[in-house]
């Protein structure tokens, strides 16, 4: 299944959508969850409120409560054995295993919050980084992976807005 199509499927009937753009932004490719959400202010519909997280995603559980959302989808760097700028839709099961360490509280525990605070449907959409090292950009592979996954993102919430 396509990315758009998996994340058309999660999102069907979704009333409001929180995006959080996970990673820090001095660990190269770990910054490509910010860089996405960049790539979509002002380009996704009204019922989508954008959260720029970095390393600290669990500071922003007050504000996702109060948006009310029926899904949050957490965008990340993670580790699952893939070719760099390879995109992933995971559920809440499978985080564990590939989110990186990079972030003061562990991403499965973050969703276990959400899910029962907020009652929010909650995925992962990881990214396997080329590198995580110590530096400001992204590496070109994840950069040009950045900038397809938000028009996939843009082009699927624009289409499901529509019905």
């Amino acid at each position: 299944m396509t990315l758009e199509n998996a994340l058309k499927k999660w999102l069907k009937n979704y009333r409001k959508l929180v995006i959080l753009g996970i990673g820090n932004p001095l660990r190269k490719d770990d910054a490509l969850g910010s860089e996405i959400l960049k790539m979509l202010k002002g380009k996704v519909p009204k019922n989508v409120k954008l959260i720029e997280c970095q390393t600290t995603p669990e500071n922003f559980t007050g504000k996702i409560k109060r948006f009310k959302p029926s899904h949050v989808l957490m965008v990340d760097a993670a580790h699952f054995k893939a070719e760099p700028g390879e995109a992933r839709l995971l559920p809440s099961e499978k985080i564990l295993g590939v989110a990186l360490s990079t972030h003061a509280m562990p991403l499965y525990m973050l969703t276990e919050i959400i899910q029962k605070s907020i009652d929010a449907k909650v995925m992962l959409l990881g990214v396997q980084p080329k590198t995580v090292d110590f530096g400001e950009k992204l590496t070109p592979e994840i950069q040009k992976a950045a900038g397809k996954i938000a028009r996939v993102l843009i082009d699927a919430l624009n289409k499901l807005a529509d019905f």
